[in-house]
């Protein structure tokens, strides 16, 4: 599956398109607090414990983004995009949200 965020891809044509796909994960409050509870290898105000965090939550969005567009029949998603968003729960603390979107289609060789 090519995965891209530009809306076409070089070399190939767009037979079909199949519409919007998506894909989130979310890591809640307790997750961080955790993790900076943890945390040793802060160096230069850089957490890689929470940055590895971040990126498993991309490939998981990303992943859930790929089967949606697979089961639509399509073997590309173009114009991906990916978002980070803060999600206030009030007491229960905050929670953050990875979501990837972009149009599935079918590609082929010119």
């Amino acid at each position: 599956m090519i995965v891209s965020t530009t809306p076409t891809i070089e070399g190939k044509r767009m037979a079909e398109y199949l519409g919007l796909v998506s894909g989130e994960a979310i890591l809640g409050a307790n997750l961080f607090k955790d993790l900076f509870a943890g945390i040793r290898d802060i160096v230069g105000g850089r957490s890689g414990a929470y940055e590895e965090e971040l990126r498993r939550a991309k490939q998981i969005a990303i992943q859930e983004m790929v089967e949606q567009a697979t089961a639509l029949g399509a073997n590309a998603v173009v114009g991906v995009d990916l978002d980070y968003e803060t999600i206030g729960m009030g007491s229960a603390g905050n929670m953050l949200m990875v979501s990837a979107s972009g149009t599935a289609v079918v590609v082929e060789e010119p």
